[in-house]
């Protein structure tokens, strides 16, 4: 009982975080942008995903926590320290994914201030120069009591509400499309660019594994090649989650 009251209450949370804001800011991009994002760091992610953004002039943001690094999971291969850093050092920005991978909403505030500071200590111990200003929470799910705390330590927080953002805004539960092919295909990422043209916003695309035989929560070169040759053609810029912020006018 006691934990089916948590799981409640955390369902209530994250509902409450989407619908409430914290604050609202609005985008002040001056064209529609977009930025490639990535949980949990697999190894295909590292290698794969990293070096076609790359091809295409584009750096990503991946959001990694700290105890998942080097460790396999069932659906891929994770990548290692080293591959943190090597990604921190071509360009991509590495996020916030708290420290043990755990859901917000079963988080207190001392909890969640844990997992922010010994995520950060990992960073800054594999390589001081490794700045987190973004954060993404675990397995998708908001909690609208650590917005408020979320907000004092990332400039933004994504979630994996579908959506494009546009105009005034959530920073701390920004809308995102998934980059998995069980949910997207190449008439539908066609279509959210549309609408990114049409409102002028910022879209997010999330995903985690990028291989030919993807995980269910990732996708195949070929489809992360589409949506990157989209943004070309468009002529939509490529942005980190940290540079898209900047643009936004923050």
């Amino acid at each position: 009982m006691p934990g089916m009251l948590s799981e409640a209450r955390a369902k209530v949370s994250h509902r409450l975080a989407m619908h409430l804001h914290v604050d609202s800011f609005r985008l002040r991009n001056a064209a529609p942008m977009v930025s490639f994002t990535f949980d949990d760091l697999p190894k295909s992610a590292v290698t794969t995903g990293a070096s076609l953004l790359e091809a295409h002039g584009a750096r990503g943001t991946f959001y990694v926590s700290g105890s998942l690094v080097g460790v396999d999971d069932e659906a891929w291969a994770s990548g290692s320290a080293e591959d943190v850093v090597s990604l921190h050092r071509r360009g991509h920005e590495i996020g916030c994914h708290t420290y043990s991978h755990l859901h917000a909403g079963y988080l207190d505030e001392a909890a969640m201030a844990n997992e922010i500071t010994r995520n950060r200590d990992y960073f800054r111990a594999l390589d001081p120069s490794i700045e987190i200003e973004s954060f993404a929470y675990p397995f998708g799910y908001g909690s609208f009591a650590r917005k408020y705390q979320l907000r004092d330590e990332f400039r933004t927080c994504r979630s994996i509400v579908p959506g494009v953002n546009a105009g005034s805004v959530d920073l701390q539960f920004l809308r995102a499309i998934p980059l998995i092919d069980r949910e997207m295909d190449c008439d539908g990422i066609e279509r959210a660019f549309d609408r990114a043209q049409i409102d002028n916003g910022w879209l997010i695309f999330y995903g985690h594994d990028v291989a030919e035989r993807p995980s269910p929560y990732g996708c195949t070169p070929g489809l992360l090649d589409h949506a990157l040759a989209a943004a070309t053609r468009r002529k939509i810029p490529v942005l980190t989650m940290a540079e898209a912020m900047r643009c936004a006018g923050a």
